[in-house]
């Protein structure tokens, strides 16, 4: 049973910008191994995070460092929850994520589908 699906779209060179403009947001945003990827990557995984958040709702308290989007080489981006969004899907009975992400010509974006 799918409980949420979440779409999200960003532009690469003006999300760069508002974390040059506001450095401390890095740190905010993305958990210590996400924090040195390329740009584009960057952006698409703030897409994948706003994407599980639009899946949950978006209900408010979430923490950003408590979703974590690891790439796997040959195969489908993974989704990790913790903490405050672990605690959402729990409560929304989400057992498994399906995320799909993508950059190119300056757009990265994500969708995500949240089943129980």
């Amino acid at each position: 049973m799918i409980v949420g699906v979440g779409i999200d779209v960003v532009d690469v060179e003006r999300f760069m910008a508002t974390l040059e403009r506001t450095p401390r947001l890095r740190d905010k945003l993305f958990t210590a191994e996400e924090r040195g990827l390329p740009p584009a990557s960057l952006a698409a995984r703030f897409a994948a995070k706003e994407a599980i958040a639009k899946a949950l709702g978006a209900p408010g308290g979430m923490s950003w460092q408590d979703c974590t989007v690891e790439r796997v080489p040959g195969g489908a981006p993974v989704v990790h929850v913790r903490a405050s969004v672990a605690a959402r899907a729990a409560e929304l009975g989400v057992r498994t994520w399906h995320l799909s992400i993508s950059h190119d010509a300056g757009i990265a974006s994500a969708m995500v589908v949240a089943e129980a």
